[in-house]
């Protein structure tokens, strides 16, 4: 009987995010009947795809007992330099490519802090998320760049439709199968859970942690940075202030999907749920007309809730 309990209470945990998100998405349905309509469908997928991509490296991240404050920062510098790129004449899909290339060695510098600076996490991405941003202000003397030019695969990439899905959301699942592969059916993804369970053991059982950790952050810059791509073929611009708080948008669609902010247990499936509940409560809140101000309260009230949920399973 204790087991049957046990094992209720298992999937109760793996399934409590999205049964969360089934009902979040009928009651926003019930108040707001245009919520459902296909175009607003389609516009919440291609919203949540840039919080899902840099909540599935906050993933990896959160599940060795780290965190990342700097991918939104990260974001920010490595579009700006990606439009520098275009408007300098360089074709947008090559500018991309050395965009991602760019945040992943963003994303390693963090993990060289980490793992050989001995610097905490939550401080040696505090200070590059500092330094980032002021390198893009620096790079971008505090004005947008635009004129990015009508490249067709460069509007596609944030704009366009594949058989009537926006290509945004397509890389998002497309990113999410790998991914889901990489931590759930590699050895890459048993030594990410074994760091967050116990680090010395996984240390004393010849798991390499710091160059795990080291390509853990260089992923989370680069998704960071493919987030940014999507973002700045959206708008046709780089922005200086892009990015700003995504962070912590993402670090919400990780704890709300179940991962464990002490590290060790989590899936990224539950992540991507969590991107959803996000992409829905914010859209559901602008579609009841409730003010910004109110969304800020409202999404910290959930966040707070998932993470005293998150202490009571611990």
């Amino acid at each position: 009987m204790e087991q049957i309990s046990k094992r209720s209470s298992r999937v109760f945990q793996q399934l409590g995010p999205l049964l969360a998100f089934i009902l979040l998405f009928i009651i926003v349905a019930i108040l707001n009947p245009s919520f459902l309509a296909p175009l607003n469908i389609l516009n919440l997928l291609r919203q949540v795809s840039i919080n899902a991509l840099i909540a599935f490296g906050m993933t990896f991240v959160i599940l060795t007992g780290g965190i990342d404050l700097s991918v939104g920062s990260t974001l920010a510098l490595s579009s700006a330099l990606m439009a520098g790129m275009i408007v300098s004449g360089i074709d947008p899909i090559i500018a991309i490519v050395i965009s991602a290339l760019l945040g992943a060695v963003m994303g390693a510098v963090n993990g060289i802090l980490i793992t050989k600076g001995k610097v905490a996490p939550f401080i040696a991405t505090l200070a590059t998320m500092t330094i980032f941003r002021g390198l893009t202000l620096v790079y971008m003397n505090g004005n947008p760049i635009t004129g990015l030019g009508d490249n067709y695969a460069f509007q596609l990439f944030g704009r366009g439709y594949f058989l009537g899905i926006p290509v945004p959301a397509i890389t998002m699942i497309i990113t999410f199968m790998i991914l889901w592969f990489i931590l759930h059916k590699t050895s890459f993804g048993r030594k990410t859970y074994a760091i967050g369970g116990n680090e010395k053991a996984a240390f004393v059982s010849g798991i390499k942690v710091d160059r795990v950790k080291w390509m853990i952050y260089s992923l989370a810059g680069m998704l960071a940075a493919l987030a940014g791509a999507i973002l700045t073929s959206r708008l046709n611009s780089a922005q200086p202030t892009a990015g700003t708080s995504y962070e912590m948008d993402a670090i919400a669609a990780v704890v709300l999907g179940g991962t464990s902010l002490s590290g060790g247990k989590g899936r990224i499936f539950g992540t991507l749920v969590g991107a959803l509940i996000i992409g829905t409560l914010n859209n559901g809140l602008n579609l009841l007309g409730v003010s910004s101000f109110y969304q800020q309260v409202v999404k910290g009230i959930v966040i707070l809730i998932a993470v005293l949920i998150d202490r009571k399973k611990s």
